[in-house]
């Protein structure tokens, strides 16, 4: 069957995506929800001067709102509708997984399929309301905290930021699902992509202004574009890679015909986790400092301004608990997209085994054995991808839009969607392949 499937894959060709009608579909379908997005990023929000905003923030770009501002495709910037991008929903995603894990209720919801699946979600989507409306609250005041930044302080202020912002989440929430089920790709995923990559031109142009200009050295332009190349090209090695592990099955009897058993591979991806672990990490270091950058450390406590500068991006204790916070989730969320028993439960179902290894429990064993520890090697090239570039771009003043996390999303994100493109292409071929046979035994039939 794999072998048949990769036959099919490298014979696609443009007849093959100019006959697929659905894919065309779902594709446009995709690139329109994708343009109101980033048209939404350009709506201001109401009652700011723009002016007085531009300055506080070029303040604070090179630090986490930095950080924050390429998460949300720029909206931070303009402090636009959708400031608060879909980081509340993710936010509210890992705690709803966590909770999973030890809440016996939620955890026996997870095992109902698709009907515990929507309540979890709903949940979800309750949890992302409440902390949609911490943070939003909380932008509303650090900005009315701002020299000038509000026009008209006050409640109605306050009460209609809460409302724009947490719209703003609640839509881009919906759009995400919407493109999950009737475009291409993940949604939400998609969403960070696109902002990360519409801020790239401009990240790459704003390095080579700075060495126009001296800013930077030549040199270290030079190495933070080679830098950039290396660490994509170990993204597209390292995402594509696997660990196949050979499943057997046994001779089989249909009617006085003896058929030789058939051999597959289970793949295992090296790092199964994709690029969530560098989302879910960088939206739990976001959370306590959405709105702290505009309060100014003389309206913080200083047990609150010693937290906030020493989570600023780049700082040592940001780097570290981003590094295990990636650490962390690579094998949190490994657990939950992939399950050892279940696996081994549908080969034995299936009378497949592998060899040297008993059906049932020992299977299972294995196959967490195996993947746990390239999990771990999964975990590795998570770490040095997302922190190793960001300490570079941290030490010399690079954008944000160059470092490691940002390149992880891109290039993750575009193999992700490439490869659904792919299946959708090869499901194409099928159908018109059962078609064609299905014509020539009808004629051989009359």
């Amino acid at each position: 069957m794999a072998s048949a499937a990769e036959q099919l894959a490298s014979n696609l060709n443009f007849s093959t995506f100019a006959k697929a009608e659905d894919l065309k579909k779902r594709l446009w379908f995709t690139l329109a929800a994708l343009l109101v997005y980033r048209l939404g990023t350009h709506i201001p929000l109401p009652g700011l001067n723009p002016e007085a905003y531009a300055q506080a923030f070029r303040g604070q770009a090179g630090g986490i709102l930095g950080l924050f501002n390429m998460f949300s495709g720029g909206a931070v910037e303009r402090m636009a509708i959708f400031a608060l991008g879909i980081m509340p929903y993710i936010s509210a995603s890992i705690i709803v997984q966590l909770m999973t894990s030890v809440v016996p209720s939620l955890e026996n919801l997870k095992k109902e399929g698709e009907a515990g699946r929507k309540i979890i979600n709903q949940y979800t989507r309750y949890g992302t309301v409440l902390l949609g409306t911490l943070q939003a609250y909380g932008i509303a005041a650090g900005l009315e905290s701002g020299n000038g930044l509000v026009l008209d302080p006050g409640w109605f202020f306050r009460l209609s930021t809460v409302i724009t912002l947490l719209g703003g989440t609640m839509f881009l929430m919906w759009l995400g699902e919407q493109i999950t089920s009737r475009g291409i790709g993940n949604g939400i995923s998609l969403i960070i992509f696109s902002g990360i990559a519409a801020g790239l031109p401009t990240a790459l142009a704003g390095t080579l202004e700075l060495g126009r200009t001296g800013a930077l050295p030549t040199a270290l332009i030079l190495t933070v574009i080679v830098v950039a190349i290396g660490v994509i090209a170990l993204i597209v090695f390292v995402e594509r890679a696997q660990r196949r592990l050979l499943i057997q099955y046994p001779k089989r009897q249909v009617g006085n015909r003896m058929f030789q058993g058939d051999t597959s591979h289970l793949p295992l991806k090296l790092n199964t986790s994709g690029v969530i672990p560098a989302i879910f990490a960088s939206s739990l270091l976001l959370l306590p400092a959405t709105a702290a950058g505009f309060a100014g450390n003389s309206q913080l406590p200083d047990w609150a301004t010693t937290i906030v500068a020493s989570l600023g991006h780049g700082q040592p204790l940001f780097m570290l608990l981003y590094g295990l916070l990636i650490a962390f989730f690579a094998f949190f969320y490994t657990a939950i997209v992939f399950n050892p028993k279940d696996t081994a439960d549908n080969l034995k179902k299936h009378g497949g085994f592998i060899p040297g290894i008993r059906p049932g429990e020992r299977t299972a064993e294995y196959i967490d054995y195996v993947l746990t520890r390239i999990t771990v090697v999964g975990a590795v090239y998570l770490v040095f991808v997302c922190v190793l570039p960001e300490l570079l771009i941290a030490r010399t003043g690079v954008p944000l839009a160059l470092g490691g996390t940002s390149l992880l999303i891109v290039v993750s994100v575009t193999l992700d969607t490439v490869a659904q493109i792919q299946g959708h292409l090869i499901a194409q071929q099928y159908e018109g392949l059962i078609k064609k046979s299905k014509l020539r035994g009808g004629k051989r039939g009359r």
